[in-house]
């Protein structure tokens, strides 16, 4: 007979995995690389877009989708070579954010 998954483990569970990802989220931030993961704020009356929570949870998808389209990108940095500055400041986020992981 199967037992089904206790109440309390899956709580566990969950506050694991939300632990995980605001602390990710937050050091993220302290490196001051959430720009490159979501959108930051404007101007300074308008509160910030996104929580820690969200910056840690999307900074692995980031990463992941840069690495995927990572030959795409080297063909476009031939064709518009003025944005290479850009392409480095992006590899070195990553190379900041996959320390953090």
């Amino acid at each position: 007979m199967h037992r089904p998954f206790p109440l309390t483990s899956l709580i566990i569970l969950i506050i694991l995995a939300y632990s995980m990802a605001t602390f990710l989220g937050k050091i993220i931030k302290d490196k001051r690389l959430a720009k490159y993961v979501g959108r930051v704020r404007k101007n300074k009356k308008m509160r910030r877009r996104h929580s820690n929570f969200y910056i840690g949870l999307h900074g692995k998808d980031w990463v992941v989708n840069c690495d995927l389209f990572a030959v795409e990108s080297q063909a476009l940095m031939q064709i518009s070579p003025g944005k290479c500055a850009y392409y480095r400041q992006e590899r070195r986020a990553i190379s900041l954010i996959n320390s953090s992981l």
